[in-house]
């Protein structure tokens, strides 16, 4: 991912890296900052907060609070996606043919502030600080996270009906990516008869569908059909793991703001969440599929 052109094409591309990237360091490792250094973590984290008999231990070192180190890089991630997109946006609306710079570039700048000051944050800020283990996975989800949240710019500054179509796709597939996810429960839930979470999951995967066909509807009569699996898949990725799990700390948290845990967005065991995310993939193919042919026929209808 080297920068391309002459020396002073270079200098410029970097220079405006560094005018993109600096900022959105800023407000990462001033939120982790804050979270881990600064505010009450019996609050953010819930320690030791009753979860009831399903979650018996939440201790700063739980496996349900240690998730919720991690998923505040996620909360973060899902800031930068909003605002990142929104700047992008509105510089897209009052400069003619703005281009924001490549964001492998930015996120190239970002990452060694990140590498090197999240550590340092999390294993020596507050207390409990966290062993290396767990301030590598809060590293990590930050890095992965901004990756995700800078995908965006581009297509809001280009062409912003385009990115809302998107993300109202995203929005139907993160309502069954979700769902799936949770899936890993069933046995318990169904240990004493049909419970109403599971119904409520189908009626989640139904919404879902339904949400994407009613988009395949709108899109038809649009004539905007089909997009591609890459440009879904990151959808129903930034909907699922960024803009969920902010809104839920925004407005689903009592005015708390506290971090959610990882169990909310993705299941509890390994092959379960490659499951979700294989099924997930099948329905993006098939709405794909789907799209495409009212696309040939629409258009042999001309």
């Amino acid at each position: 991912m080297a920068l391309t052109g002459t020396p002073m094409r270079n200098k410029n591309m970097l220079r405006r890296s560094l005018l993109f990237g600096l900022p959105v360091d800023a407000i990462i490792l001033g939120l982790i900052y804050y979270w881990f250094a600064v505010a009450d973590r019996y609050i953010v984290f819930l320690y030791n907060h009753d979860m009831g008999e399903v979650v018996p231990d939440t201790s700063p070192f739980s496996r349900v609070t240690s998730s919720r180190y991690w998923m505040a890089s996620l909360v973060a991630g899902g800031f930068i996606l909003v605002i990142y997109t929104g700047v992008n946006w509105l510089l897209g609306r009052v400069r003619a043919g703005y281009r924001p710079p490549p964001l492998q570039n930015v996120w190239l700048v970002c990452a060694p502030f990140l590498i090197l000051f999240i550590p340092l944050i999390t294993m020596r800020a507050n207390t409990p600080v966290l062993p290396w283990s767990y301030a590598a996975m809060v590293t990590t989800a930050a890095l992965v996270g901004l990756a995700l949240a800078l995908i965006p710019g581009d297509l809001a500054a280009r062409k912003p009906g385009d990115l809302l179509w998107l993300a109202a796709d995203g929005w139907g597939l993160a309502f069954i990516l979700m769902t799936l996810a949770q899936l890993d429960d069933i046995g318990r839930w169904l240990a004493n008869g049909l419970d109403w979470r599971t119904v409520l999951s189908l009626v989640f995967i139904v919404m879902g569908v339904g949400w994407l066909l009613l988009l395949t509807a709108g899109r038809y009569w649009r004539g905007v059909l089909v997009g591609d699996f890459q440009s879904l898949a990151v959808a129903a990725a930034c909907m699922t793991y960024l803009f969920l799990p902010l809104m839920h700390f925004l407005i689903g948290t009592n005015g708390y703001f506290y971090i959610t845990d990882s169990d909310n967005f993705l299941a509890g065991t390994i092959p379960m969440q490659l499951a979700a995310w294989a099924f997930t993939a099948l329905i993006i193919w098939a709405l794909l599929a789907l799209r495409g042919r009212l696309e040939t026929r629409k258009t042999n209808s001309l």
